[in-house]
């Protein structure tokens, strides 16, 4: 029960008022005043003849002229206004206090986090972003000074930006310290209002995010479940320190993924140094990693190694592989305890460096070869990433070729041109034993060959490959001879369905592939059980 009380003067009012609330044992949950001689009351419900009492003796107080009943005060009107507001808002915003609970969050919020009101406010914040502990303002409460002196508003207490990934998807999370101001001048830090906005890979407005680097996840295109696995993986891993191993074959884009989760990770706005283990003599390799002392060469100065130049930050040694037993050795002592000494130096030196290795070889079958340390090969190992190859994730050849193709147009100053009719079918079917820099590659000579807008799979002028290394056949799993004549041809049927599927992954689209009937599809894929990958 909400009642508007309207008197000529409220400042004698309340005790009568209060008084007479108490008299018939009436809970006064809440009271309101405003500037114009009303009084609002939220009282519990009332059966008839009591309530009808109550307002005859509030009538009577001195100075009251009326009192109604009304459905909200108007703090429960302005607090469902903005809520409604809020809900009706597509990204995600929560408002915490300053231990992080939860006070309130929008509809987009709940969907999010798959809760409702009461299990969202049953956790802090914290349960469902983690990385906002490292907020300036959350650091400002730990440390049991919430104030806030007038000159820091513009600083960093002001607004906090960072990029999460929550359920495999990327948001721009905005935090806005709630900031009010006393009457003494004194500035107190209430809570906060945290905004999150999902993160679309075509968007360029995150350039705008002054610590964004450009080089992130956003950049790995795919729509295969291959490359979605591997790009969840990868944001897990990135904000680990331990060593990671990057595998894949060549031009998969493996230090780009490196890259991307160091620039994921807390080490964001410190070095990223890249060595080639590939080819380098023992004693320039070493003096490029650990450096050397002064004098040791004949020169005066001293040289700091990659490892001591991106002291809180990220080495990237691409081909371990191929790294010498010598300094295999010299690695595997660095990885124990971050420590090493420069090349004609007595002293030892300890940095904090997160190290990622990359290999196109099998580490492990070089372990048992013994070309490489197998002690070293398990300290590298404790994190891998393993990235398929472009033949195993033929789904990921159009939103590959139309980035490239969008890219090269732009540079060479063409309109984008159109597919040929079979041209995204023809290029599924290319084993591409160079991968994405092959594509890349293929597509930017493509584009200088145009003669029209249409690009067809003749302008790529691609190599021609054996028979016995076809796409095709490469997909497919060893052939089994076991069984009758029927059970053989049935087992190769389903394993041609299951690999043209991933590429044509309707009925309609695969009949068309195979020339033949609709129909005749549905019920192979129903009778093997095929599904999309």
């Amino acid at each position: 029960m909400r009642l508007e009380v309207l008197c000529e003067d409220h400042t004698n009012i309340t005790q009568p008022l209060v008084a007479l609330l108490t008299s018939y044992q009436v809970e006064l949950r809440a009271m309101e005043f405003a500037g114009n001689g009303v009084i609002y009351l939220n009282c519990p419900a009332l059966n008839f003849e009591i309530f009808s009492e109550l307002m005859a003796k509030i009538r009577q107080i001195p100075t009251v002229t009326d009192v109604r009943k009304i459905p909200f005060i108007p703090s429960e009107r302005e607090t469902r206004e903005l809520n409604a507001i809020l809900d009706t808002l597509p990204d995600p915003i929560i408002s915490i206090g300053l231990q992080g609970e939860i006070d309130m969050a929008n509809e987009s919020a709940l969907a999010l986090f798959k809760v409702t009101v009461e299990q969202i406010q049953s956790f802090s914040i914290f349960h469902y972003i983690p990385k906002l502990q490292s907020a300036p303002w959350f650091h400002a409460i730990k440390s049991g000074e919430p104030k806030i002196k007038p000159a820091q508003l513009d600083q960093s207490l002001l607004r906090y930006r960072d990029n999460i990934t929550i359920e495999g998807l990327n948001y721009l999370m905005d935090v806005m310290p709630v900031i009010i101001t006393q009457s003494s001048g004194e500035s107190l830090l209430a809570g906060a209002v945290v905004t999150l906005k999902p993160i679309v890979a075509s968007e360029v407005k995150l350039k705008a995010v002054s610590q964004y680097n450009p080089l992130g996840f956003e950049h790995f295109v795919g729509s295969s479940n291959m490359h979605q696995r591997l790009i969840n993986q990868a944001k897990k891993l990135a904000m680990l320190d331990q060593p990671l191993l990057i595998e894949g074959d060549t031009g998969t884009g493996k230090e780009m993924l490196a890259r991307a989760c160091h620039n994921r990770s807390l080490r964001a706005n410190h070095a990223f140094l890249v060595l080639s283990c590939a080819s380098m003599p023992d004693d320039v390799a070493e003096t490029e990693l650990f450096g050397h002392a002064p004098g040791t060469f004949n020169n005066e100065a001293g040289h700091k190694g990659i490892f001591e130049q991106a002291d809180q930050g990220t080495v990237f040694l691409d081909e371990i592989g191929e790294m010498s037993p010598h300094l295999q050795i010299k690695l595997l002592r660095f990885l124990q305890d971050g420590s090493f000494r420069r090349v004609g130096e007595e002293q030892e030196m300890h940095v904090d460096v997160r190290v990622i290795a990359s290999t196109k070889q099998t580490l492990s079958q070089l372990t048992q070869e013994g070309s490489f340390r197998e002690d070293l090969y398990y300290r590298l190992n404790v994190l891998n990433l393993s990235i398929p190859p472009l033949r195993e994730r033929s789904s990921d050849i159009l939103p590959l070729l139309d980035m490239f193709v969008a890219k090269y147009a732009q540079q060479l100053g063409l309109l984008t041109p159109s597919y040929g009719e079979h041209l995204v079918e023809q290029l599924s079917l290319y084993p591409w034993p160079g991968n994405i820099r092959q594509l890349e590659n293929s597509v930017l000579r493509a584009m200088t060959q145009l003669d029209s807008d249409v690009l067809n799979f003749e302008h790529f002028q691609l190599p021609k490959l054996q028979p016995s290394v076809s796409a095709f056949e490469a997909h497919l799993p060893s052939f089994n001879l076991d069984g009758n004549l029927d059970e053989m041809m049935k087992n190769y049927e389903s394993q041609i369905l299951q690999r043209l599927y991933q590429s044509f992954p309707s009925s309609r689209k695969l009949a068309k592939r195979l020339e033949v009937s609709h129909t005749s599809i549905a019920n192979k894929l129903r009778d093997y059980g095929i599904r999309k990958a």
